[in-house]
């Protein structure tokens, strides 16, 4: 998922916005550093999404002057499980049981900021009926 940012110098700081995510808001002292830490104000944004059981908004295409924040492949792929058990009215302590786990683990399996290890999301999604798919491409 790929999220077109807008950016705005004041004060001598850089702030990042998203027209696609309206909760999403960060700072930097210089653009790579409100690109870096528009990353983890991304995921914060989107877990407030999967708190509410709310759907993941649609990354749209860059407008001109826009930039692009790239989210890491793991919170896309967890993204993508939440999008799978929404689609199939499936709630964590659904998915638990088809995973033969306790909650807490889900939880893991779910939280964008937790370093879960990605061949038990592709365990989960291979259980929705969903796979991943990952392409590598010059930068």
């Amino acid at each position: 998922m790929n999220y077109p940012v807008a950016m705005a110098r004041t004060d001598g700081v850089v702030m990042l916005t998203c027209r696609d995510i309206p909760e999403f808001a960060t700072v930097g002292d210089d653009e790579p550093e409100a690109l870096l830490n528009a990353i983890d104000g991304l995921e914060t944004a989107l877990m407030g999404y999967m708190q509410d059981r709310e759907p993941i908004p649609a990354a749209s295409a860059a407008k001109r002057g826009e930039r692009i924040v790239r989210l890491p492949a793991l919170t896309v792929a967890k993204l993508g499980l939440y999008e799978a058990m929404l689609d199939n009215n499936m709630r964590k302590a659904d998915l638990a049981r088809l995973l033969g786990v306790h909650m807490p683990q889900v939880d893991r399996i779910l939280d964008l900021r937790h370093a879960t290890k990605i061949d038990q999301v592709e365990h989960a999604l291979g259980l929705l009926g969903r796979r991943i798919e990952l392409t590598v491409q010059a930068a």
